[in-house]
């Protein structure tokens, strides 16, 4: 039979107590753990000579465990007459100077500065759930006001958020010292409840006068270091990251979970940054594992973390896939941390990496790491700033799978999302790089060099497949619209980014005349600094709301554009569509769009909706305004970009689209090649291969 209460109310209830040691009887309830699961701690904050106040003792045989180890000024209370005068009775002969004394915790009555410690065991979690704390509140203040200066306060709790804040902030706010010791999980008797949280103890020193500066310490385990923090709140903040931490361990311990991936950051023990991010994926039931397969822990290079591999929950059941493991860590490594090598990131990872293990992994089974190349990767951060609209944001260059720089555009408060990306090319090629050409030898784990210096933006080159297929999806204005170079392209693009869609679709696409919408003027000040976009006659940036843009054009009239581009992410990552935000194809938005199209004009929407309902309502509202849809997924990536066609083409004929794209796609593919005579690099697009699962939506 359960003992445990049915509601929180009733932990500080008398009445509760009374009935729960009467069926209790005389076994002894040892909550959050037993003398020596704790006696590591208490002893360094409680000494033999001290006279110590037990509040709340209940029959725990803690007292009686300190007595017999040399604590003989211990006196005892509790709420409880039951457990008092049984607590008396089982002592009076063995332990004549333990003190049990029925008494309430928020006046006992003691003279001031009476006491050198106060020992708190579950009774602060009992109390502070009553009157939104005020029980609490007056117990603490009458510690407070028994303990003499230099004396401690020392509570064994499970840290619940309004219990630990509110003991916190009552001592730090009186300009007493805080420190909290998180311990490993406590195992419970048979007759209590099995608890998933960690067992904290909080320590609080009474001053005589307030320190100059808040006192807040946190400590891993009873002989941890000292982590200082400065506030409350982040005090608060790492308590939970604890205890997130611990409910993870106990899910994961007890069965694998293909549905769910969860994470958690390991910082810096000295600086408190993140150092690592570790993500656990759990293979599914149909695939085939060895069977001493395990565990395995995969290191994810360096500036790769956002990789679709990597960065996303479809990428990593993929890889963890292809890995034929039960369990696989994927570890990420945080930008501003320095990583010796391999061998160092092993050793430093193995200790916590090994309480992720899946249930019923063998003991004495080893876990392999695995990598790409055995190599660390390489990633250097070129600038940083901060967008008043969107936050920090860092500028950094990377070395891809493919063994090229990258240069890419991040922002902190999403980082597993590349905002922008361009590939470098050398400007200065060095006699290594062509000898190393030659002998075809495997590429080198050292830093590239300085890409500020040595390298340029490749305008050609499209990181993204969507912006590809955007471009492609200009030859869906006809043949004769391509080959007359006298003819302009007018194009708008919502969303600048690092601007390369633009760039390109400005230095290569015959005749085309571009117009860009971007809310945040430090994206627009990134892509001129780091990404070397430049504005003209031909390519200009508004900057401003893009739906107050179109809705301004259209009202006006005497706007028309060839081609309207939507390549801007949403904000929010609650939605289940992270790109457009929703406002951004709602119905009267797209009428307005397609108003602003000429009759030939095409309107390209970026997509990403992982909802299939969302997805499906998005796609009915698109066909209501458009004659024809087409979408085009991306392999690999849940983007797809989807191409609508104000007028029919060919006719109203779908069926016979494809055939007359092939011939458009030849000639717009001449054209960039062509426009690209003077220009420092080539566009390297194949629009064919762009177009070739263009599919009717």
């Amino acid at each position: 039979m359960s003992l445990l209460p049915r509601t929180a109310e009733e932990f500080s209830s008398a009445d509760y107590w009374e009935r729960f040691f009467r069926k209790r009887g005389e076994k002894a309830f040892e909550w959050y753990g037993d003398y020596n699961s704790l006696c590591g701690v208490l002893h360094k904050y409680i000494k033999p000579k001290d006279k110590v106040l037990v509040v709340g003792c209940g029959n725990s045989e803690l007292s009686e465990q300190l007595y017999d180890v040399g604590y003989r000024h211990l006196t005892n209370i509790d709420i409880s007459e039951t457990v008092v005068s049984h607590m008396n009775q089982r002592n009076v002969q063995r332990r004549p100077d333990l003190i049990f004394e029925q008494v309430d915790a928020t006046q006992t009555g003691y003279e001031n500065g009476s006491y050198q410690a106060a020992l708190d065991k579950g009774t602060l979690d009992a109390m502070a759930s009553e009157e939104e704390g005020a029980l609490a509140g007056r117990m603490l203040a009458e510690v407070a006001r028994v303990l003499t200066v230099g004396g401690r306060y020392v509570c064994v709790t499970l840290a619940q958020e309004h219990v630990i804040k509110l003991a916190v902030e009552h001592f730090s706010n009186a300009g007493w010292a805080i420190r909290i010791h998180c311990l490993s999980q406590q195992s419970q008797d048979s007759d209590s409840s099995s608890f998933a949280l960690p067992v904290f103890v909080l320590v609080c020193t009474k001053f005589r006068q307030p320190p100059p500066f808040a006192v807040l310490e946190l400590c891993q385990g009873e002989d941890g270091a000292p982590c200082r923090l400065s506030a409350v709140s982040d005090l608060l903040g790492a308590i939970k990251e604890r205890q997130a931490y611990a409910l993870m361990l106990q899910k994961l311990r007890g069965s694998t979970d293909t549905s769910s991936s969860p994470s958690l950051t390991l910082c810096h023990a000295a600086s408190g940054r993140p150092r690592y991010t570790l993500t656990v994926q759990d293979s599914s039931p149909s695939t085939k594992v060895p069977r001493t397969n395990h565990f395995a822990i995969f290191i994810v290079p360096q500036g790769r973390e956002s990789d679709w591999l990597y960065g996303s929950a479809e990428g990593r059941a993929q890889l963890a896939s292809s890995a034929k493991f039960r369990r696989l860590i994927i570890v990420a490594m945080h930008r501003d941390q320095e990583y010796e090598d391999m061998q160092a990131v092993q050793s430093e990872l193995s200790p916590m990496v090994m309480e992720l293990a899946p249930p019923g992994m063998p003991a004495n089974q080893q876990v392999p790491f695995l990598s790409v190349g055995g190599d660390l990767g390489w990633r250097e951060v070129v600038g940083r700033g901060v967008s008043d609209l969107t936050g920090e944001y860092s500028v950094e260059d990377v070395r891809g799978e493919d063994g090229h720089l990258y240069r890419r555009l991040v922002f902190m408060n999403n980082t597993q999302l590349v905002q922008s990306e361009s590939r470098l090319r050398s400007t200065t090629p060095s006699s290594a790089h062509k000898k190393r050409s030659k002998k075809k030898t495997k590429p080198s784990t050292d830093p590239p060099p300085s890409a500020g210096k040595k390298h340029a933006v490749d305008k050609g080159f499209l990181c993204c497949t969507h912006h590809e297929v955007m471009v492609a999806g200009l030859a869906m204005l006809g043949t004769a619209a391509i080959k007359n170079k006298d003819a302009l392209v007018s194009v708008l693009i919502v969303g600048l980014g690092g601007g390369g869609l633009p760039q390109f679709v400005r230095d290569f696409v015959p005749g085309a005349r571009v117009e860009v919408v971007e809310l945040d003027p430090a994206v627009l000040e990134v892509a001129k600094t780091w990404f070397e976009f430049q504005t003209d006659d031909r390519l200009k940036v508004i900057l401003g709301d893009g739906l107050e843009h179109i809705s301004t054009l259209a009202s006006l009239g005497g706007h028309s554009y060839d081609i309207i581009m939507f390549d801007v992410d949403s904000k929010d990552p609650t939605l289940g569509m992270s790109c457009p935000p929703p406002a951004f194809v709602e119905t009267s938005l797209l009428e307005k769009v397609c108003k602003l199209l000429t009759p030939r004009g095409i309107f390209m929407l970026n997509l990403v909706c992982r909802d299939s309902s969302l997805r499906l309502s998005v796609m009915d509202r698109l066909q209501a305004v458009f004659h024809s849809v087409f979408s085009r997924p991306i392999e690999g990536e849940v983007n797809e970009v989807l191409l609508c066609s104000r007028a029919g083409s060919g006719g109203d004929k779908p069926s016979d689209f494809p055939q007359e794209l092939q011939q458009a796609a030849k000639t717009l593919q001449g054209a960039l090649r062509n426009s690209s005579q003077n220009a420092p690099c080539n566009p390297q697009i194949d629009i064919s291969s762009m177009l070739k699962n263009l599919r009717v939506a």
